[in-house]
């Protein structure tokens, strides 16, 4: 695709801009030359990077020795035409704004659940906006919960944080879900740069990791960042996810047991070991597990044996539920030898799953309103292949059309939930 732009001033020239082609907004806005990120352009023709406009700047060379005289201003969002130096605005360049820096209002991010169209990039391919390894399962999945991304596509909810890591969760968000993108994918390459800085590298590109590792990391690293630019204790991350546990934990008989309360993200669920025999026709029996029974482990009266940091038994009781319930079923066992995955199926709702049926709940004192219990869900996240390689694949849901997806990097299809 070929656009043509005719520029307005003293000088009159048509310049081909291969837009979806070379303008990339997705990685960090350093100079190609000087490696700084101080006053940096964007050259609209080439797409590459430059610092400076003035006079033996390397946008101004850049201009001269490439004949490239379209240049926006990655911060102000201002066009200037070079070597010339002049500002001009033109309509036709009213999109690329909205690549650089995507921006919703709060009527639009209320019709997101609502609009059923798919957008088309400039390449030509249609893309559902929302569906863009470890890293994707993750944020595909966070996605869908409704009240944090509402939160990040809005700026000003989070203008006064210092943390480079939410800011740049908080782009990745309005890159996702913007409908006026010029491809159909999007690269988070800014927001894993970072997550590796603010992790220290515990989470590095190109190195698979945990997906329950990350999560875990990033809704606690979040919240922390976020919790700190204000005088509030909570954050969007706490109204989300916590809930509270009731945790009975007694050493041995002499001393009794000791009950404490602890706040929890999501619940950790203990799969039946697999089968340690073939069948006749020498596979392995898959047996296939109910959710509803692993989830006796929160009925406040099944006992979990523990060895660390002490011999324990505990038993767990939901006090407070969460708004979305995150349930992470341990897979993966490690001893001093292997890693060794545990096949076993966890058949389970996708709609109306009712937990006062299978665990008690607590009751809201003085009040004769019912606990919230049941759920939907709108992510699930599976693990094919063995232990420490395969890849990670995503089910989630687009509330608009009550459809399911299924995603896996760049594959996305529809699928049966």
């Amino acid at each position: 695709m070929l656009s043509m732009y005719r520029l307005r001033g003293s000088f009159n020239w048509l310049l081909p801009i291969h837009l979806f082609q070379v303008l990339d907004f997705d990685f960090e806005k350093f100079c190609s030359v000087s490696l700084s990120n101080l006053n940096v352009y964007a050259c609209l023709v080439c797409g590459k990077y430059f610092q400076g406009r003035g006079h033996n700047s390397h946008a101004y060379t850049h201009s001269l020795e490439a004949g490239h005289h379209v240049y926006i201003n990655l911060r102000t969002e201002k066009v200037y035409c070079l070597p010339h130096g002049y500002q001009f605005n033109d309509p036709s360049l009213d999109d690329i704004p909205h690549l650089l820096n995507p921006r919703f209002n709060k009527d639009q991010v209320l019709q997101l659940d609502r609009n059923r169209q798919w957008s088309s990039a400039l390449d030509g391919s249609d893309y559902l906006p929302g569906m863009a390894d470890f890293v994707n399962v993750i944020i595909q999945s966070l996605m869908r919960v409704t009240p944090l991304r509402n939160f990040f596509l809005i700026p000003e909810n989070y203008a006064d944080s210092k943390s480079v890591l939410v800011h740049r969760f908080g782009e990745l968000t309005r890159k996702i879900w913007h409908a006026r993108n010029f491809k159909g994918q999007v690269s988070p390459h800014e927001f894993l740069q970072a997550v590796m800085k603010a992790s220290k590298k515990r989470f590095r590109i190109g190195a698979q990791s945990d997906p329950v590792e990350f999560m875990s990391w990033l809704l606690n690293t979040l919240h922390t960042d976020l919790k700190s630019s204000r005088t509030k204790t909570s954050s969007i991350i706490h109204q989300c996810f916590q809930g509270e546990l009731e945790v009975v934990k007694e050493i041995n008989a002499k001393d009794g047991a000791e009950t404490s309360r602890m706040p929890f993200l999501m619940l950790g669920l203990d799969l039946p070991p697999p089968p340690l025999f073939k069948d006749v026709m020498e596979k392995n029996i898959i047996p296939q597990v109910p959710l509803f029974n692993i989830l006796k482990k929160f009925d406040g009266e099944s006992v979990t044996e523990v060895v660390r940091p002490r011999v324990a038994r505990m038993r767990y009781r939901v006090t407070r539920l969460p708004q979305y319930l995150i349930l992470h079923m341990r897979r993966f066992t490690k001893n001093n030898f292997f890693v060794e995955k545990n096949p076993i199926l966890v058949n389970f709702p996708v709609k109306n799953l009712e937990l006062k049926d299978y665990i008690p709940l607590p009751s809201k004192e003085g009040k004769e309103e019912r606990v919230r219990s049941k759920y939907d869900l709108i992510a699930n996240i599976v693990h094919d292949g063995k232990p420490g390689e395969g890849a990670y694949r995503v089910f989630v849901q687009r509330k608009s059309e009550e459809l399911w997806y299924e995603m896996q990097d760049l594959h996305v299809a529809e699928t049966l939930p």
